[in-house]
């Protein structure tokens, strides 16, 4: 069920607003089918949430095609206009540098850049906030980046690290594959991060578009001898604080009204 300041939705309405297929229309049919109550304090905050997730999967089918390689973080490497590359493996934005000019950037030239998968799904966060927040807004919210893995994020894209038991899953969800018999020799197969493409596909930076299937396949290959747990899709998801991120988006992109005060 979804709501929307406590009262019941007309999502076939709502869904007339979108085209079929696209990705704001693939998450109400999930939405309006789910068991959950899904609860949003305005039209606008769920509207937001859509934009945003389109945007989401729209960042990660471009990072599909940028060309970045998978490195592990002690080969990774990066654009050295943009980013240090720190001892770790994480990329520091470099200072006199706009956030939005670097992001962009990997998409533009990914052929320059190889890191993992717990530095793609950032990346792909950060594209995706800044194609809905723009320029101005997006260099003003992030004056500095490191990108590496979940414990480098900013506030305003934390909650993504986290992992949350859910029963509805969306389009630019991000879900985990897990390999819990990983051959130590090849840690960077304990598991894959993947973005919710919506269409049965999943992103997973190194092993490209694929089905859920594909992937525990891949990670199958890459155990220890003898195992005898396959891998699985984990029943969690990592998520943006879409609330959050609106009441950001209200913030800066509604005008500010300058008085006047005359004695």
């Amino acid at each position: 069920m979804l709501l929307v300041d406590n009262k019941p939705v007309d999502v076939s309405a709502l869904m007339q607003e979108y085209p079929a297929g696209s990705i704001q229309h693939k998450a109400l049919e999930i939405m309006q089918d789910s068991e959950e109550t899904l609860r949003y304090n305005s039209l606008d905050e769920l509207k937001f949430e859509l934009k945003l997730r389109s945007a989401i999967v729209r960042a990660a089918e471009e990072l599909n095609r940028s060309g970045m390689r998978f490195a592990v973080f002690s080969k990774s490497y990066a654009n050295p206009d943009y980013w240090t590359r720190r001892s770790d493996g994480g990329f520091l934005l470099k200072t006199g540098v706009n956030a939005s000019d670097a992001i962009r950037d990997i998409f533009k030239n990914g052929q320059l850049y190889g890191t993992e998968c717990a530095t793609a799904m950032p990346i792909v966060y950060f594209k995706a906030l800044l194609d809905v927040f723009g320029d101005e807004a997006f260099n003003q919210m992030f004056r500095t980046i490191y990108l590496m893995n979940w414990h480098y994020l900013p506030p305003e894209l934390s909650a993504t690290g986290r992992m949350q038991a859910a029963k509805t899953y969306l389009p630019g969800d991000r879900r985990y594959i897990a390999n819990p018999d990983v051959d130590p020799q090849t840690p960077e197969w304990q598991g894959e991060n993947v973005i919710d493409l919506g269409n049965g596909l999943y992103y997973g930076h190194g092993m490209g578009r694929r089905t859920v299937e594909e992937v525990i396949k891949a990670l199958n290959l890459n155990r220890f001898p003898g195992a005898q747990r396959e891998a699985y899709l984990m029943d969690s998801v990592g998520r943006p604080d879409f609330r959050r991120l609106f009441r950001e988006y209200q913030r800066r992109r509604t005008p500010q009204v300058l008085y006047q005060w005359v004695s």
